[in-house]
């Protein structure tokens, strides 16, 4: 008779008492250690990996071409920029050799490093050592020229022209 009062008053004080048996405490603890690992692996960034990243310079540093029957390798560092000519990426060099190569615009742009190299319009992708000379153009666009003349007037939009100063001014 004690203990239905007992139980009674648990009840009543609103404690109920349902012990867990030992297989879901293990659970339990198991499903906490999960969500703490996950925390942890996916927060915790790999210091070797963000240290290799900072020492070595992001980006293509070359590209092989076929030309006159012979593939070239092309240095990035002698690119002056890309664009598209006959619906392909053509190369324009420093020396004022074009070369085809096999990717389109967006896949080059992802391959560079975006100090080295700014997308200006949907035809042009432009080294910063091209660059001669910036100049204002009617409806707060750009004008740019290029060490390498280009067949077109490299234009940047106004929507792109605080991006195109801030990349000049800060590498």
């Amino acid at each position: 008779m004690e203990t239905q009062t007992k139980n009674k008053s648990m009840t009543a004080r609103g404690f109920a008492f349902n012990p867990l048996s030992d297989r879901e405490i293990v659970t339990a603890f198991k499903k906490t250690d999960d969500i703490k690992n996950f925390f942890q692996q996916y927060y915790l960034p790999n210091l070797d990996d963000l240290l290799t990243k900072l020492s070595s310079p992001a980006g293509k540093k070359s590209f092989l071409v076929f030309k006159n029957n012979k593939y070239i390798n092309v240095l990035t560092e002698n690119i002056a920029f890309f664009y598209v000519k006959y619906e392909s990426s053509t190369i324009m060099s420093f020396d004022k050799q074009e070369y085809f190569v096999n990717h389109s615009l967006e896949q080059l742009q992802s391959l560079l490093t975006d100090k080295q190299f700014f997308r200006i319009s949907r035809q042009y992708l432009i080294n910063f050592n091209a660059v001669k000379e910036v100049e204002h153009y009617f409806a707060r666009k750009l004008l740019v020229h290029l060490t390498v003349p280009a067949k077109d007037k490299l234009l940047v939009s106004k929507e792109k022209v605080s991006h195109f100063l801030h990349w000049l001014d800060n590498r």
